[in-house]
């Protein structure tokens, strides 16, 4: 008695531990019955919210998926623009799962991998297309915002199937595939969604953005030489110029440093004759007073003058009037 009562203890624990389940923060529970999404009488599956909860042991099982905002890195790609100029473009995907049932279904039972697939092929068709449209200056200047916002909307949305609306006929098809085999593995039980949008997968794209933009290495090899070379132009014409200004305050110093010159010189004749001038005016007038005194200095300043050493000889005639005063007074003649 006493065993059976511990044996039914045990299958009580057992299957009340195999009916508990939980569910953690950031993440969302969906219950399977036979690998079949479980589903309430208005035919929405059962999505569990972080916390404890029961199931039926052995019949149904639960699979958690993340419900945080994911974050999908795209590789920088070549783009061509509406100008037929290419670009590499560098971009980001954050996106959420909406609908747990479908996300479920459309990608092999919960596969981020798969889902990241044919999002990535559903951001790159569009992004591709709306590059497509714009020139250069709109997709670097403001209209960059616009267009993220566009491609986000097209992605959550998809194709209206208007005539100005694009194709993107490699990622629709697949999330077609997907779409297919959620409505039959739900016997077409579920709300009907644009198969072209990304709802299909049950996906709900919360943001694009571009990191960068740049310019094929050619490209920007090509747009780099030619800055070079028109900036060598500016400096080989900056330089001209300057050597142009040069001469010509070169030349404009030296004729000013002849003309300082010339009249430097001008103005030291005038006063040097101005000085001669008034020097014999003064002479003459000294003179003037005393003639025979002028005339016996001059003679002095000629005795200096001729006679510079003991050994000068001169030659002149007794009576010269050159040595008058060197003669005796009785033999003066004055």
């Amino acid at each position: 008695m006493r065993k059976s009562v511990i044996a039914i203890i045990i299958i009580v624990l057992v299957v009340l531990y195999s009916s508990i389940f939980v569910v953690k923060e950031g993440e969302r529970g969906i219950t399977l019955q036979f690998s079949k999404v479980v589903r309430d009488e208005d035919n929405k599956p059962q999505v569990y919210e972080p916390g404890l909860h029961f199931k039926i042991p052995l019949i149904e099982s639960v699979k958690t998926l993340d419900a945080r905002i994911q974050t999908m890195d795209n590789q920088a790609d070549r783009f061509v623009t509406k100008e037929k100029k290419d670009l590499i473009v560098d971009s980001y995907i954050k996106w959420r799962i909406s609908d747990f049932s479908r996300y479920y279904l459309a990608t092999g039972g919960g596969d981020i991998s798969q889902a990241e697939v044919l999002l990535k092929r559903k951001f790159s068709d569009r992004l591709r297309s709306e590059i497509g449209r714009l020139d250069v200056k709109d997709i670097v200047t403001d209209s960059r915002g616009r267009l993220t916002s566009e491609v986000r909307e097209a992605l959550n949305s998809g194709s209206a199937g208007t005539e100005d609306e694009v194709e993107t006929p490699a990622a629709d098809d697949a999330i077609a595939k997907a779409a297919e085999r959620v409505a039959a593995e739900t016997n077409g039980k579920i709300p009907v969604v644009n198969p072209n949008s990304m709802a299909a997968l049950g996906i709900e794209v919360v943001d694009v953005r571009i990191k960068q933009i740049n310019l094929p290495t050619e490209v920007s090899e090509a747009i780099f030489s030619r800055m070079r070379a028109e900036r060598e132009a500016v400096a080989r014409r900056h330089r001209s110029q300057g050597q142009e200004e040069a001469e010509k305050l070169r030349a404009a110093a030296d004729y000013e440093v002849t003309r300082t010159l010339a009249e430097s010189e001008r103005q030291a004749l005038i006063l040097r004759g101005e000085g001669d001038a008034e020097a014999a005016k003064l002479f003459a007038d000294a003179f003037s007073q005393d003639p025979d005194f002028y005339a016996f200095i001059r003679s002095l300043r000629a005795y200096e003058g001729s006679f510079q050493s003991n050994q000068d000889v001169m030659v002149l005639s007794p009576d010269s009037d050159f040595f008058r005063f060197m003669k005796s007074p009785g033999n003066s003649t004055r």
